[in-house]
């Protein structure tokens, strides 16, 4: 037995020969469909949306693609400016010696001269 597949957006109008019933996933393709059976001439072209509400074929421009705000939390786009990159940092050596200066040494006077 055939599985029912269950399609957001139903688009309906009526022509000379009788009427269409057809169902569409998004809103940018129910909208394109129902502008299309405009175009061949059918009549009382309706669409309705998921919440039940349906659209007139002089209301069709309301069927927008969803803005940004209306994406989920991980698709938005941030404004947040990128993190500048790190400073390298230079390696030390551990078998080299120190390059730091002595802090401070005891003077033993002047050294003898043979």
């Amino acid at each position: 037995m055939a599985r029912a597949t269950i399609v957001p957006y139903l688009i309906s109008g009526t022509n000379e020969y009788g009427s269409s019933n057809l169902g569409r996933g998004n809103a940018m393709v129910a909208r394109r469909l129902a502008r299309k059976l405009l175009r061949e001439g059918y009549m009382d072209v309706k669409v309705c949306t998921p919440r039940g509400r349906l659209l007139q074929s002089d209301e069709l421009d309301e069927l927008k693609p969803p803005m940004e705000s209306d994406m989920a939390k991980g698709q938005q786009r941030s404004n947040r400016e990128t993190k500048k990159p790190k400073k390298e940092k230079s390696k030390v050596i551990a078998a080299a010696p120190s390059r730091k200066e002595a802090a401070w040494q005891p003077d033993f006077g002047p050294a003898k001269k043979k």
